[in-house]
């Protein structure tokens, strides 16, 4: 983060001011803490010092202004849902047709009744079989 003055500081004088005002405040003492080690907080973290500052009235509107526009400045981040889960397997139901117009012709076609019943297991069929089965559609019509 680089900064224009290295001397106006204003969420540190905040800091200052809420230890002045609220010694005790455990919350207030990790964000001074945190600051000083990193250098900065999150949005969360300055929207709480916001919130605490604005019961303390010895700090300077102007301050509060200054702090105010640092948070507006800074980009909300948003957690997406994740996706809904996907089959690991989807059915082509054109292949599903064909192998159900063979065997209506032909039920006892061994080979289309081993591939049916790898279709209704949800196993993927590899391209070879597909192919399989469009040839012996065709040879039918």
């Amino acid at each position: 983060m680089q900064r224009k003055k290295v001397d106006v500081d204003v969420i540190m004088d905040v800091l200052e001011a809420l230890l002045e005002a609220q010694p005790h405040s455990t919350f207030v003492q990790s964000l001074y803490r945190q600051y000083q080690e990193r250098g900065g907080l999150s949005k969360k973290q300055l929207e709480g010092l916001y919130n605490k500052s604005l019961k303390v009235n010895s700090i300077p509107a102007n301050k509060l202004a200054t702090l105010e526009a640092v948070i507006l400045k800074r980009p909300t981040r948003y957690k997406s849902a994740p996706p809904p889960p996907k089959p690991m397997y989807e059915k082509d139901e054109r292949i599903g047709q064909m192998m159900e117009a063979i065997l209506a012709k032909y039920p006892q076609h061994k080979r289309v009744l081993f591939l049916k019943a790898k279709y209704d297991n949800n196993e993927t069929l590899t391209p070879a079989e597909i192919l399989e089965v469009e040839r012996f559609t065709k040879v039918l019509k």
